[in-house]
């Protein structure tokens, strides 16, 4: 991961988001996701594993963890976000969306050729945001762990 030029934060008010990885609140952070359909099952080990290998956003109210989001990217060209949140008790004020306006006013995340994501019940949001849906007959294909086995992975011919 590039050095200091992936820390950055964005303040509004008793607001702020940032990328500082000191300001993350894992157990809350866990908690969230916990109760969503897409992290369900994940461990707050793979969470930390995950995390250490992404950039992350927490947004902040007065220091506490009020909302995420984890882009993975290879700093170059791609980045895919997910883990994307704000706390019930704040929807509704313009918190995401702004959390997401800095995320794509990344330094770094700005220079690349895509930002894809995932989403299930928050097209519309992302819409706004300048997403749209992959052109040219982009395909969303993806192997499951479950789904094959380890002796299918023999090089022999």
């Amino acid at each position: 991961m590039p050095g200091s030029d992936a820390w950055q934060e964005w303040s509004r008010g008793p607001y702020c988001v940032t990328t500082a990885l000191n300001a993350l609140d894992l157990d809350i952070v866990h908690g969230f996701l916990s109760t969503t359909t897409w992290a369900a099952g994940l461990s707050r080990t793979a969470l930390m594993r995950a995390v250490s290998h992404s950039l992350c956003f927490s947004l902040l109210e007065d220091r506490v963890q009020i909302g995420f989001a984890r882009v993975i990217t290879d700093y170059a060209t791609y980045a895919y976000l997910c883990d994307v949140y704000v706390a019930e008790a704040h929807r509704g004020q313009g918190l995401g969306r702004w959390m997401m306006l800095c995320v794509l006013d990344h330094n770094i995340l700005r220079r690349l050729k895509r930002i894809s994501l995932l989403t299930h019940d928050a097209e519309t949001f992302y819409r706004e945001l300048g997403f749209e849906a992959a052109k040219h007959g982009t395909v969303y294909l993806e192997r499951l762990q479950s789904s094959w086995s380890r002796q299918e992975l023999t090089h022999e011919p």
